[in-house]
């Protein structure tokens, strides 16, 4: 039986109507009184497990599940053995560096040099600012990073960024973008080549409703 691993969040929606378009129905996880975590598509050919986005690529990975949606921010951090294979179009987003608008920071090379930049993305801020031969100090924050800058903690942040609102009632602002992030659809490796459970059936349905909806 095949499985899909579906994030919780704000990629869920658009995960799940994308899957009933290659024939998948996994639309009880919407259900507001459901508290289950594994559901069988009604044609009980595959089924679905809900986790949390940042263990997707996880579930593929250790081959629980063959197949996962997640945002490109994800997979761009943990880096996890999986096959990327289709850029789905929807969760559209932006990793950006952010400092005080009350700052005289307008790139990240006039940041301070040791200065402190909070982040729950450790690894892409890490890599950005070595890119830039900038020493800088990453604090781990997994709550709400705008309180770096606000509290003094930290001359800037690097955080994931889709409208700009919370930043902006925050009296933050975008000064550099890392890269740009998108929904994904992984598969586990060796799963993907020996095509499990017709696994290359249901990519091809999902790669036609994308190349319909763009």
């Amino acid at each position: 039986m095949l499985t899909v691993a579906l994030p919780k969040g704000e990629l869920l929606k658009n995960s799940i109507r994308l899957l009933q378009a290659a024939g998948l129905d996994f639309s009880a996880f919407l259900d507001s009184g459901t508290r289950q975590l594994q559901i069988p598509d009604p044609s009980r050919q595959a089924k679905g497990l809900l986790v949390r986005a940042q263990d997707v690529p996880v579930y593929v990975e250790y081959g629980q599940a063959q197949l996962g949606i997640v945002g490109y921010d994800v997979l761009r951090e943990k880096q996890p053995q999986v096959a990327h294979l289709v850029d789905l179009q929807f969760g559209h987003c932006r990793m950006s560096v952010a400092v005080k608008a009350s700052s005289s920071y307008r790139s990240p090379l006039d940041l301070p040099t040791h200065g402190r930049v909070a982040s729950k993305y450790v690894n892409c801020a890490r890599e950005y600012f070595h890119s830039l031969d900038l020493p800088v100090e990453i604090v781990p924050l997994y709550g709400s990073v705008e309180l770096g800058p606000i509290t003094g903690m930290s001359e800037a942040i690097v955080d994931l960024v889709s409208t700009g609102r919370t930043l902006h009632e925050n009296g933050l602002i975008e000064i550099a973008t890392l890269y740009k992030s998108t929904a994904r659809l992984i598969a586990h490796p060796l799963s993907y080549r020996l095509n499990t459970g017709n696994l290359n059936d249901v990519i091809g349905s999902l790669r036609e409703a994308v190349l319909l909806e763009v």
